[in-house]
């Protein structure tokens, strides 16, 4: 889970404060696309989640994801890039 910038969410009625985002991996081709799972939490621990979807990394995305030095970081960096989201 990284921190990220806080986000105004509307849910259920009313406004809410996403300040964490958590993804992971749930489907990897091995070869030039793979799918993450994300989701934004109001608190790291006992958080409310907010909102949740998934996202596709296709080329030329996924050859600069998969050659780098980190690629949790890149991964949480590439999501928030699709999401117009910043990382604390």
């Amino acid at each position: 889970m990284k921190q990220i910038q806080p986000i105004q969410i509307w849910v259920n009625g009313s406004v809410q404060t996403g300040n964490f985002i958590n993804a992971y991996i749930i489907n990897d081709n091995l070869q030039d696309s793979a799918t993450f799972y994300w989701a934004i939490f109001t608190a790291q621990t006992d958080g409310i989640q907010l909102s949740a979807s998934n996202l596709t990394m296709v080329e030329p995305d996924y050859s600069v994801w998969d050659a780098t030095a980190d690629i949790n970081d890149a991964a949480y960096q590439w999501i928030c890039d699709q999401l117009n989201l910043i990382l604390i």
